[in-house]
Parts: structure tokens; sequence; C-alpha cells
């Protein structure tokens, strides 16, 4: 009995440490994927920028004759 309260004292600060590792983990990936919506969102825009660029500039393919 002596030795079992350390080692439950023990257990106890790994889960816990344990835990807080988890949740800094899962803040971090929460971060990474705020990060990759604001990247999708800004090369969509960009995107739809390059794509009404497009429409408005004639064609320079066009080969004129004289």
């Amino acid at each position: 009995m002596i030795f079992g309260i350390p080692i439950v004292a023990i257990l106890t600060g790994h889960f816990q440490k344990q835990t807080v590792l988890k949740a800094d983990m899962i803040k971090d990936q929460l971060e990474l994927e705020k990060l990759k919506h604001e990247n999708f969102l800004i090369e969509t825009e960009k995107m739809k920028v390059e794509l009404e660029k497009m429409k408005l500039d004639p064609p320079k393919d066009e080969m004129k004759f004289l």
C-alpha cells in the first residue's frame, strides 16, 4: 500500500501531461485548418479576378493580315 500512492500520482501526472499535449496538438491542427481555408479563399478570389480579366481582354492569338 505504501508504494500504491506514488504510482497513482505518477500515472495521474502522466495522463494530465498527455491530455495537455493532445489539447495543444488539436489547437495547432485547428490553426492549420484555418490557414488552409484562408489560402483556399485567397486562391479562389485570385482565379475569379483572372477569369474576369480574361473575359475583358481581347484574344491576343489572332493574326492580322494587311
